[in-house]
């Protein structure tokens, strides 16, 4: 386990998952450095958002993961990278892949350039359960064949063939952590949660989802979190491929009208043909195994579905934070 005094870089810290690690981390007194999106608006993503004695604890590096030497210059001087940082919409991914490509595997290539020349004590890369397509058995293990059916799930197959590669080749200490379908607060509008719970909470009766049959397996945020701090605090893991799932699916139409069961009882669900993947690139069934993580680390999943939808819904309701959220377009 890394001690309490060495720094910490987070890629991707301004996104959904990545601003709950970077909480985690200083809640257990780490000093992290948090890699944001260059933009002109200054913004830190969701950090903004952070209570200000959270936010003073966080050294913040502004830059983008496609360009190497603004990444050599975040990785200088820490001890530890989660890379996080991705373009992650499947729909997006249909009409601009290449840009897929070069922030998922050259900005992963990037990383991992940067920490082999700074002989960096352990690199955690994230990928996706959408690198295993459609389940050819449940619970999908590590070993489940790789199906890449969007550009966006090829690149992440990329970016983890890649990082295993350094650990071969170089004997750079990777581990991949591949988290299944996490939500909770800061989701992005592009996920299916916060379709569903910004729809009704902006009082729409019509909920407009793409395919209702496909399954998939939930695991809250602050889990996930959890599950990326536990795997990168034991050096069993390195050079592993490492699942955090719960072992437990459910349909998206069950899951939406759990959602309008709490919310509006009234509302119904509409299939919109807008929002429909082509029909070989959607993802049929997801649902992972857990054994690995348990069995190489202390994780325990503490949130069931219902405390995490209570917890996630809660979020979304308070004004200040709906109204980020474009609930009468589909966000792609």
């Amino acid at each position: 386990m890394y001690d309490n005094m060495k720094t910490v870089l987070v890629t991707g810290a301004d996104g959904f998952i990545g601003s709950h690690l970077v909480e985690k981390l200083i809640e257990d007194g780490h000093k992290v450095k948090a890699f944001v999106y260059y933009n002109s608006f200054n913004s830190w993503g969701w950090l903004d958002t952070l209570p200000k004695d959270v936010l003073s604890q966080i050294e913040i590096f502004a830059g983008d993961v496609r360009d190497p030497n603004g990444v050599r210059t975040a990785v200088k001087g820490v001890d530890m990278i989660y890379h996080l940082a991705a373009l992650i919409a499947i729909p997006y991914s249909y009409h601009s892949p290449d840009s897929y490509v070069d922030t998922n595997v050259k900005g992963t290539l990037n990383v991992l350039q940067a920490a082999r020349d700074y002989n960096i004590e352990r690199v955690i890369v994230t990928s996706t359960s959408e690198v295993y397509g459609t389940a050819l058995y449940v619970p999908i293990d590590e070993k489940h064949p790789k199906q890449g059916q969007s550009p966006y799930s090829a690149s992440k197959i990329g970016a983890d063939a890649m990082a295993d590669s350094f650990y071969r080749s170089f004997n750079l200490p990777v581990t991949i952590v591949r988290p299944f379908n996490t939500f909770g607060p800061r989701q992005s509008a592009r996920a299916v949660i916060p379709t569903i719970i910004t729809q009704l909470l902006a009082g729409k009766t019509d909920i407009k989802l793409g395919a209702l049959h496909p399954t998939r397996d939930l695991l809250f945020v602050k889990d996930t979190a959890c599950g990326f701090v536990e795997i990168a605090n034991s050096p069993k893991t390195i050079g592993h491929e490492i699942n955090i799932a719960t072992q437990q699916e459910i349909s998206i139409q069950d899951l939406a009208q759990s959602l309008i069961n709490i919310i509006n009882p009234s509302a119904k669900i509409i299939s919109d043909d807008v929002r429909l993947r082509p029909e070989k690139s959607e993802v049929e069934r997801l649902l992972g195994a857990a054994d690995k993580i348990k069995s190489l680390t202390n994780w325990q999943p503490k949130y069931n579905l219902q405390e995490g939808l209570k917890q996630t819904i809660e979020w979304f309701s308070k004004p200040e934070n709906l109204i980020r959220y474009k609930a009468d377009i589909y966000n792609v």
